[in-house]
């Protein structure tokens, strides 16, 4: 800390010291620097503070910064073909609940279908393409079934509509 003393504040090289004197020991600088840092309080609120570091002790990766990109960014839609409708295909049933016309539910299916047959006609190679192909009418059915059935649950969990009353019972009753 005696050090830290010594340095003059007013200079513009990095952390705010003077520029290095002659016969300065560079790694001391850099303590020096560092020593500092720690007294202002720039190294309290980190992300990963107390945490082990992402990825250390795993082995080697090439591609670790396209995957910790992904990831940090959330992007998908990237892979292989057969992986992807796999991946749609499970979760294509949520996506036509969705949608609210029969039209809709259709044109998403051929979509699919088409996909599917595309996909299974490529020749670049990768994983073979194992989804299947989708029914239209059975799914169109399907989709129908659980609508009316979301409707039902829909029905049972509203409360009861109260009791209509005419206006001359009302009336009579001689309440308004």
């Amino acid at each position: 800390m005696a050090e830290l003393e010594r340095q003059n504040d007013d200079g513009d090289a990095p952390g705010g010291m003077a520029p290095l004197r002659e016969g300065e020991d560079e790694t001391k600088r850099a303590r020096l620097i560092v020593d500092r840092a720690i007294a202002r309080g720039d190294f309290d609120d980190l992300a990963l503070a107390g945490k082990p570091i992402p990825g250390l002790g795993e082995s080697h990766d090439p591609d670790w910064w396209v995957k910790g990109l992904i990831q940090r960014e959330n992007i998908t839609g990237l892979g292989p073909r057969a992986i992807l409708l796999r991946k749609e295909d499970a979760e294509l049933d949520e996506r036509l609940d969705r949608q609210y016309t029969e039209g809709q539910v259709r044109e998403i299916l051929e979509d699919f279908n088409y996909r599917v047959v595309d996909a299974r006609r490529q020749l670049l190679g990768g994983p073979p393409v194992i989804t299947k192909l989708r029914d239209i009418d059975a799914e169109v059915e399907r989709w129908r079934e659980r609508r009316d059935a979301a409707r039902r649950a829909m029905e049972a969990a509203a409360p009861p509509a109260p009791e209509k009353v005419s206006f001359w019972r009302r009336i009579w009753r001689g309440t308004s």
